[in-house]
């Protein structure tokens, strides 16, 4: 097996760091760290749903997502100046809102929100999957405040949630794709699964050749395993009943 451009194994996830309460002022905040890619992830408790939720007695998880202008080598202009969000931008923030809500028992909240903001600070392939990993964390510490304070009973989480990239590269199934990699990818897929190893996205396009089962059985097993580190990352952050 060859070294990739970092000295990483095929099978190998890049270095992973998560620091919590990066910022003091939100109720729930990780930074998290993969490789030179890095997200600030933060949560918000609001006492309030969307109107389609208005008496309903059930809570709402959404998540925001925006890439500072120089998270990449060349300057990105900010989509406010360009008066609407990109179709990138808005694809991924309903990918993080809708993976969150997948493990969350909205009905065990009562008619609260909590938005998760993940922006971009430095990109370098993965960000995001690495918004998915850290907005977990963040949107569970929330709830964590909330059951200390009585707000909630118990953690309204039914599962874990992480999520990795994965791709075909020189004609070889690769973990965790940097942004050279990624970007001469023959496959490119993005797998988020729950701690019990359950799909809850798996997105995969052939950018240059089309793949077989093997091929993708090899993809996601790598998935698989580095989403499974990942999980053990998040337990020491979170423990779940």
């Amino acid at each position: 097996m060859n070294l990739r451009i970092d000295k990483r194994q095929n099978d190998e996830m890049r270095r992973v760091q998560i620091t919590k309460d990066y910022i003091q002022t939100a109720e729930g905040c990780v930074l998290i760290e993969v490789g030179n890619t890095r997200v600030l992830c933060a949560a918000t408790l609001e006492s309030t749903v969307p109107q389609f939720l208005k008496g309903s007695g059930k809570g709402w998880v959404t998540a925001e997502y925006a890439m500072l202008p120089r998270a990449t080598e060349t300057r990105t202009q900010r989509e406010v100046m360009k008066g609407k969000q990109t179709g990138r931008t808005m694809e991924i923030q309903r990918l993080v809102g809708r993976s969150l809500r997948a493990v969350v028992d909205l009905a065990a909240m009562g008619e609260r929100s909590i938005i998760v903001d993940c922006d971009v600070l430095q990109a370098d392939g993965g960000t995001r999957t690495a918004s998915i990993t850290g907005a977990f964390i963040a949107m569970a510490l929330v709830m964590e405040r909330m059951v200390n304070f009585g707000t909630l009973q118990k953690l309204p989480l039914l599962d874990y949630l992480a999520a990795t990239s994965v791709g075909m590269v020189d004609g070889a199934p690769m973990l965790d794709l940097c942004y050279s990699e990624d970007s001469r990818a023959e496959v490119d897929m993005n797998v988020v699964l729950t701690g019990g190893g359950k799909f809850v996205e798996v997105q995969a396009s052939a950018e240059q050749k089309s793949f077989d089962d093997e091929q993708m059985e090899g993809m996601l097993a790598l998935a698989r395993s580095g989403i499974a580190s990942l999980v053990e990352m998040q337990k020491t952050f979170v423990r779940l009943p």
